[in-house]
This record gives structure tokens, sequence and C-alpha cells, in this order.
């Protein structure tokens, strides 16, 4: 029998967990289970990276492209728009050089923190009724 599991490597104690699930595995076979990475020898930015990761796949964190005109106030109303539907923004890439776009337009990406999936669409939603052009990047 062939176990599937997405494995990171982890040191020391941190991996005693791991340890048992794969020794026992017929035990775990079926079944949704987490392992407790424990100790002093995990590297904190590793553990950021699977947290933020997470946060992606669970819909909690997603990545959003508007194209709009280049004019004053354009950006405000973008994040405006987005902080009306109840998201935090993470990050603003303004970029104006690297585009396809035509010379008086922009692509603005965003990093945004939601509550969900659900959430996700809501903001895509609030994005179009305000006349802006979004798409959503995973």
């Amino acid at each position: 029998m062939l176990l599937e599991v997405e494995q990171t490597l982890v040191e020391g104690a941190g991996a005693a967990g791991l340890a048992a699930l794969l020794k026992c595995a017929d035990r775990f076979k079926g079944k949704k289970l987490g392992l407790v990475l424990s100790g002093g020898n995990i590297d904190p930015l590793l553990l950021a990276a699977i947290i933020e990761r997470g946060m992606v796949r669970a819909g909690r964190l997603a990545r959003l492209k508007v194209s709009a005109r280049d004019v004053p106030g354009t950006l405000a109303l973008i994040t405006a728009t987005v902080a009306s539907a109840g998201a935090n923004i993470n990050e603003v890439h303004h970029q104006r050089a690297f585009t396809t776009l035509a010379a008086q337009n922009v692509e603005i990406e965003l990093v945004i923190q939601t509550r969900g999936p659900q959430h996700i669409a809501d903001v895509m939603t609030a994005l179009q009724v305000a006349g802006l052009d979004a798409q959503c990047v995973q």
C-alpha cells in the first residue's frame, strides 16, 4: 500500500509525528489528520511559508489583477472598493511599464486577505460593480 502524503522534511523532534504516521499508515488510512510541528529547530521562515500557502489554498489570501485607466484617483477607487467589501490589502503592485495594456492604462496587482472563497467572489463583484476590470489570479 502506498501512503500519499505531502511531505516536508523536519529535523529532530518535529519529525516524531511523521515517523509514527509512516510506521502505522494503515491505522490512519482514509482519515484526515494533522501533525504537530514541535521543538525549537523549526525555521520561522519555513513555518511562515507553510502558513501562507495554506491561506492561499483555503481562500483566505488571494491575488487580484485590476486593469484600469492610469488617471488620478484610480488607485484610490480600487483600494476603497476592496475595503468597502471588507477585505484587507496586504500588497499592491502598480505596474505601468511591463504590461501589454495601452499606454494610458495600468495593471494593479493586489494581494488581499479574505474570509474565504465566497468573500473573494464578493470582492470581485464589488470591483466589477465599480466599473473595474478585475480577475482573480491563482
